[in-house]
């Protein structure tokens, strides 16, 4: 006997408000000077929020140019009907260089080998060269100019080169030394870009959401001369650094939420949780919350995070488990079976981001939000 399963129960759900990204796309393109043109950054699932969804809003309000991670985000993308330029930031195996070209996809050169390879195979996609300007991760050396420019001339006659990029790796500080390093970088990339500028590439771009506030002046034209910045964690109403100052009026999108399953006594003595890593030292009201570490609330949070109750702090006791978390609601009048809960944004006047869960965790507020699993249900606000 076949046995169906209720798919809409609401256990663990987040809710993404589209028109919230559309206003932090608009706030944050009014920043900058009309020149501007802004590729929307929608790796990892549009860091939680529905890369497809993400896409079509921002399509509506004319943004032409995408960047995913990987060639499964670029083909779900296209099969999802969105058009406009769609950059790979990263690698993909050779194998798929007839995929590339069938879905007119733009495929980043991580390096001359890969180009070579590229150059040989049967289908020639688009490709845009990464440089490295000193984050030493992909790209060709930007120490060397010359041999950089070598091999991008090489195989703009044998590939179709339509651009170069860089990435700013510490933009987002305001330390005298990264900053320094961040001037750097632009300026070894602006020469090459200057090397190249009679091949006319129509993208030429080295603008992360940071390096787009703080360094726009200092960038590279592509055609028409625009300055192409490549906006991520912004979009999605985040910070890239705690310290970093967002233009006013951007928001996150995502609100996270669960449910209460059980409400119960306990009493001095007694302990909670795996591990019983929470001793009782006095009588306690303690909430059953349907979310853990396998839909991402972080297992780092055992005894030491919350979430919002009617409004409340209600701080985490014991150990997160996978799908189960037990929180302190005796200051809370009334909680019962069936409350709803926020894990990330407001519930009365309490509000509690992904920044400041990072900031809690000890990493950033990028990884709190792609940690957020499949099995987390989306549902979207227009």
């Amino acid at each position: 006997m076949e046995v169906l399963v209720n798919q809409i129960e609401k256990r663990s759900w987040v809710e993404i408000d589209l028109q919230q990204i559309i206003e932090n796309y608009l706030l944050y393109k009014q920043s900058l000077p009309k020149s501007a043109e802004v590729m929307a950054v929608i790796k990892a699932d549009a860091y939680s929020h529905g890369d497809s969804h993400v896409a079509s809003a921002l399509s509506e309000c004319g943004v032409k140019l995408f960047a995913v991670s990987n060639i499964d985000e670029a083909v779900g993308l296209r099969e999802q009907g969105i058009k406009g330029e769609i950059l790979i930031l990263g690698y993909s195996a050779l194998s798929y260089a007839e995929t590339l070209a069938k879905y007119d996809l733009t495929q980043a050169i991580v390096s001359a080998e890969y180009a070579e390879q590229l150059a040989v195979s049967k289908y020639h996609p688009k490709c845009q060269f990464a440089i490295d300007t000193g984050m030493n991760r992909i790209g060709l050396n930007a120490d060397n100019v010359e041999e950089c420019e070598e091999i991008i001339r090489h195989y703009y006659h044998r590939l179709i080169i339509t651009g170069i990029f860089t990435h700013l790796c510490v933009a987002d500080s305001d330390d005298s030394e990264d900053v320094a390093f961040t001037h750097g970088q632009i300026s070894k990339f602006n020469t090459l870009a200057g090397q190249l500028s009679d091949l006319h590439l129509p993208f030429v771009h080295c603008l992360n959401s940071a390096g787009g506030l703080h360094y726009f002046s200092e960038s590279p034209m592509s055609l028409e001369e625009k300055r192409i910045v490549r906006l991520g964690i912004v979009l999605y109403g985040l910070k890239p650094d705690k310290g970093f100052v967002i233009p006013k009026g951007i928001k996150p999108a995502l609100t996270w939420k669960s449910v209460v399953s059980m409400v119960k006594k306990v009493l001095p003595g007694e302990a909670i949780g795996y591990g019983r890593a929470f001793k009782v030292e006095h009588p306690m009201t303690v909430a059953t919350v349907t979310t853990g570490y396998a839909d991402g609330f972080s297992r780092h949070l055992s005894n030491g995070g919350f979430v919002i109750i009617r409004g409340q702090k209600a701080p985490v006791v014991g150990r997160v488990c996978m799908d189960q978390t037990m929180v302190d609601v005796s200051h809370i009048e009334g909680v019962k079976m069936g409350d709803r809960v926020v894990l990330l944004g407001t519930q009365g006047n309490l509000t509690y981001t992904a920044d400041d869960m990072a900031e809690l965790l000890d990493t950033i507020g990028y990884e709190v939000i792609c940690n957020i699993s499949k099995r987390v249900q989306r549902y979207y606000n227009n």
